[in-house]
This record gives structure tokens, sequence and C-alpha cells, in this order.
């Protein structure tokens, strides 16, 4: 294991702290009266960006939550193999000290199992006539009881871990459900016609660009149009719906590569690649260049494909008319 659950703990920690203070940026300013329309448009933009944030820390206490699981699993097939050891040692030991104590006038069982482990190997070792093995088998007992005592604390130290990430995420969920629909509201009288509208499908002539596509990123872009117009869902994996992360992983699954699940690892996935030279398929992240939280697949010709918020369907949109302004950057998958 590459991560200890103390560390997991820590790592929620903070994705609970985003979580809420997403949450609690996103009831701010609710109560804006008469915004002039450079005000409503400034507010339709910081929401885009809290809303992803707060979808990614969801995703995030998501697979935080699945890691622990796998964890608290993983100790306790150790435990299994611990307390199999255990037994076997066990009976060995009770078998050295009946044979140790024939003829003796006081029980064995007293003198192995009355007290602590450590004090019944001293009260055997004491004794001159226990050969070398034996003295070994006996410390092998209490080595193992050692073990099996430590990997049963791992074992309740990771399930707590694993019901805190649970805890968060379904928290995560509802404090951005909440937050949602009274930002629809907001959305819909303040930005209704200020909101970025789907641009139309690039026409014959203008899709020289995505033609010049390999056939696994062909294969990638269209499985993502096939999304276009499903409902954008918080860690929408598909088929019915997606979140961005999740519409970029399963179009990448199409070519057969396996990206991670969060836009804060994908990020990683691919070879960076600059603005001016973009090919259809390669992954835009927005807002963040360490920890971005949006992420689209670009289509050729200035498009990209992706889903932003659930106030909208999945659609293919024109960087131009409000996402270049928050690209952060750009990978190559493969």
């Amino acid at each position: 294991m590459t991560r200890t659950p103390r560390s997991r703990a820590l790592r929620r920690g903070a994705t609970v702290g985003t979580v809420a203070l997403s949450a609690l940026v996103l009831s701010s300013g609710l109560a804006m009266a008469e915004p002039t329309q450079e005000e409503a448009q400034e507010r339709y933009e910081e929401l885009q960006q809290e809303l992803s944030e707060l979808n990614e820390a969801y995703n995030q206490a998501q697979e935080d939550h699945a890691a622990a699981e796998a964890e608290v699993e993983e100790v306790e097939g150790q435990l299994e193999t611990a307390q199999e050891e255990l037994d076997e040692v066990s009976g060995q030991a009770a078998n050295i000290a009946q044979s140790a104590y024939v003829g003796a006038d006081y029980s064995t069982f007293g003198v192995l199992f009355g007290v602590s482990p450590d004090d019944s190997l001293q009260n055997i070792a004491d004794l001159d006539f226990l050969s070398v093995g034996q003295e070994i088998v006996l410390e092998d007992y209490v080595g193992a009881v050692d073990r099996f005592e430590g990997l049963k604390g791992q074992a309740e130290e990771a399930e707590t871990a694993a019901a805190e990430a649970l805890e968060a995420a379904e928290a995560a969920q509802e404090e951005g459900e909440t937050a949602l629909e009274e930002q629809e509201e907001l959305v819909a009288e303040l930005v209704a016609e200020l909101a970025p509208q789907p641009a139309a499908a690039p026409s014959a002539g203008e899709t020289a660009e995505a033609a010049a596509a390999s056939g696994d990123v062909q294969a990638v872009l269209d499985f993502a149009r096939a999304q276009i117009g499903k409902p954008y869902v918080w860690g929408g994996t598909g088929p019915d719906s997606y979140d961005c992360s999740g519409l970029v992983q399963a179009a990448w699954a199409q070519a057969g590569v396996s990206l991670p699940r969060t836009t804060y690892d994908q990020v990683n996935a691919g070879t960076p690649v600059s603005r001016d030279q973009l090919q259809p398929g390669d992954l835009l992240f927005f807002y963040s260049a360490s920890a971005p939280s949006h992420v689209g697949i670009y289509s050729g010709n200035g498009m990209m494909i992706h889903g932003s918020n659930p106030s909208k369907p999945l659609e293919e949109i024109d960087l131009a008319s409000y996402w270049d302004s928050v690209f952060t950057g750009a990978v190559r998958v493969g």
C-alpha cells in the first residue's frame, strides 16, 4: 500500500474543506439586487467555476472512499492470514508447554494463558529444559500475537476512514444539489440572455481539421458527439448521464485508453500541448493549471465537446464564446 489510512484521512479533510467552502461561495451573492449586465455576466462566470470545483471535489471524495474500502478489504485478508498463523503457533506453544510441564503440580493453561503473551514466554523461557527450537516457536507465537493486534488496529482505522469518506461524499452531493437548485434560479433570472449558447455544428466546409483525426481519435469524437443532449449529472460516468471528467473518461475508453476519473489526475495523463497546437481529441483544462476543475474534448475548428453544469445538457460549443478566457492547459493522450 502506498498511502496509509491517516494520509487518506488528511486528503479527505482537504476535500471536505473544499466542498464546504465551495458550497458557501455558491450560497453567497443570491441577494444581489438589480445587477448590471456586466455584473450578471461576471456572476455567471463565477458560477461556472464554482460548480466545476464543487463537482470535482465530490468526485475526489468518491475516489477516496473507494480507495479506503479497497484498503479495508486488503487488511481483512491479511487479518485472516494472521489468524491462521496465530492459531497454528498457539497450538505449537500449547504442545510445548504440555510436554515441558508433564508431572508439574500447576496448570499449564494458567502458566501460558493466565498472563500476557510476553509474560507467558518469559515464564517458560526461564526454564532451562526448553530447547532452542522450542524457544523460537514460542517467540514466533508472541510475534504472531503482536502482528495480529497491529493488523486489527489498522483495519479498524481504515474502516473509520472509509466511513468518513462515504459521509463526506454524501454531504458533498447533498450540499451541491441544494446549491445548484438555488443557482439555477439565479441563472434564469440574471443571465438567461448572457449565457453562452451552444454553437451550431460546423458545416461540411469547416470540418477539415476534424476529418484529419486518426481512427482512434475519431472513435473518441464520435462517441462524445453521440452523448450530446444527455444530462449533466454530478459524478455521472454514463451511459445515461455524465459530468465533464466522466464524459472524457468514457469517450477515450472507446479508443482503449483508460484515463483517471478526476480532472485533477486527467491533466497529468498525457503530453502537454499549447493552445495553438491543439488537435482533435486533445483534453482541454480550465480554471487552474495545477488542479483544473473542468475538462472538455477538443473537436476541431475551435470547438469543444463537454458538460459544464446541471443547468445544461452535454454540448459542443465554441471556445471563443467564454472558455478561452479561462483555458489553462491541454494534454494529448497517447
